[in-house]
């Protein structure tokens, strides 16, 4: 089916707040719902998304299926992935007129992307529920499974921890860690009161792309415990909070000040560091 196809299929579907009072559908606050009903806001972010006709894409949380029906406008194929059965029949009734939507109804956290998507690439682009974003993005930049690019929004105060540089107040593990296995930027930001009903936040858009030159699992492991140790006690010098690891023996082994701060060592001193904890061979 061409995409000039799905948009008139598309075209005939009720207003979202007609289908979602149609259902009686409420957003649930223990989801971390908030959705997404303006269609000018959900095609920008499909847009900046960069995806088309024949891309395979992945949407976590669709709920009323606002940002599915503006993935679907590109061509796309969608595979939808909803925690809460109360949107079914609503978004059954979109996979009845788009044969290109797939729906998964589960927890995106215990999902394996992997047999979604075969051998091929897949793209995520998503609204993520406030209360699992970023672990979802930890599994999806930690896994094995590694995306062709990651589209998605999340609270203001979390994007801004995502593309922070060392130095900023917002800088730290997330940070790092994201970083060091994408390139991050911050391409749109999303008003609360965009959001039915309104969080007490504004939120962003981030677009992630892999590195070529990522870290090896094992480095990753590493990079993890590295960031998890100098960040946990952030307020005291490397040589405190990474005494368990070595101290200031392994500090500066690293090139590193031993009397720094985490928030000031950048992304090559932490995976310095981090090469420094790997075990060597044999």
């Amino acid at each position: 089916m061409s995409g000039a196809a799905i948009v008139a299929d598309l075209a005939g579907l009720p207003p979202l707040r007609e289908s979602l009072a149609a259902h009686g559908l409420l957003a649930k606050k223990s989801f971390g719902q908030h959705f997404l009903l303006d269609l000018n806001i959900t095609r920008k972010i499909a847009r900046l998304a960069a995806v088309g006709a024949g891309d395979h894409v992945i949407e976590v949380g669709p709920g009323p299926g606002g940002l599915t029906r503006a993935l679907l406008e590109t061509g796309a194929r969608v595979t939808a992935i909803e925690k809460d059965e109360r949107f079914r029949p609503l978004l059954e009734e979109l996979t009845a007129v788009c044969p290109a939507l797939g729906l998964v109804f589960g927890d995106a956290l215990e999902v394996d992307e992997a047999t979604l998507t075969g051998d091929a690439p897949a793209h995520l682009v998503s609204n993520l529920p406030y209360n699992v974003g970023t672990p979802l993005l930890i599994k999806w930049l930690t896994r094995p499974w590694s995306p062709a690019s990651l589209t998605l929004m999340f609270q203001k105060e979390v994007a801004d921890r995502i593309v922070a540089a060392a130095g900023d107040e917002a800088y730290g593990r997330l940070a790092v860690v994201v970083q060091a296995t994408c390139h991050a930027q911050r391409v749109m930001d999303v008003p609360a009161r965009a959001f039915t009903p309104p969080p007490k936040v504004d939120s962003a858009v981030v677009r992630l792309v892999p590195r070529a030159d990522r870290p090896a699992p094992e480095l990753l492991k590493a990079l993890e415990r590295v960031t998890a140790a100098a960040f946990g006690q952030r307020r005291k010098m490397l040589r405190s909070s990474l005494k368990a690891l070595g101290g200031e023996t392994f500090v500066a082994a690293a090139g590193l000040d031993p009397q720094a701060r985490a928030e000031v060592i950048d992304l090559a001193g932490f995976l310095r560091l981090a090469q420094g904890l790997r075990p060597t061979p044999g």
